[in-house]
């Protein structure tokens, strides 16, 4: 991860600093945005698919596309601090309602003891046809 210019605003004295990271990701710098944000005792990513090296990961594989954006937004997550269990919410946008069942199981493998709040949500296309589903991650790192 690399750490991301913000937009040159500076936080209050007593305000807990914000931290941006990049991962690199082709669509990052060009359309300003990274991968992760903590800002306290917050950490959020941006959404997360199975995009490796620049290429969809998994064609067809809604099930494995969500094991790895669930795993890049946990490496993004990790930088910042969080672990797993520090996941309190997570957002699935799937491509087509058929894929719920696969999407939902292969999140449950991850945070089945977890059990953050949820949302997954039907949409019409993500940015590249061959995703079938996209990830977002929020972490609570408490005290940390």
């Amino acid at each position: 991860m690399t750490a991301v210019a913000g937009d040159g605003a500076r936080p209050a004295p007593e305000a807990a600093p914000v931290t941006r990271l990049g991962s690199g990701g082709p669509w990052e710098a060009l359309y300003g945005y990274c991968r992760v944000v903590r800002a306290g005792q917050l950490a959020i990513t941006a959404g997360c698919t199975s995009t490796v090296d620049g290429r969809v990961a998994h064609v067809g594989d809604a099930a494995a596309q969500t094991a790895q954006a669930i795993r890049i937004g946990l490496d993004a997550l990790a930088e910042v601090g969080a672990e797993p269990a520090d996941v309190v919410r997570t957002r699935m946008y799937v491509t087509d309602r058929m894929y719920a069942d696969e999407v939902g199981r292969a999140h449950n493998a991850v945070f089945g003891a977890v059990r953050p709040v949820a949302t997954m949500v039907v949409v019409a296309g993500l940015i590249d046809p061959e995703h079938l589903v996209e990830v977002e991650l929020e972490a609570w790192l408490g005290d940390r």
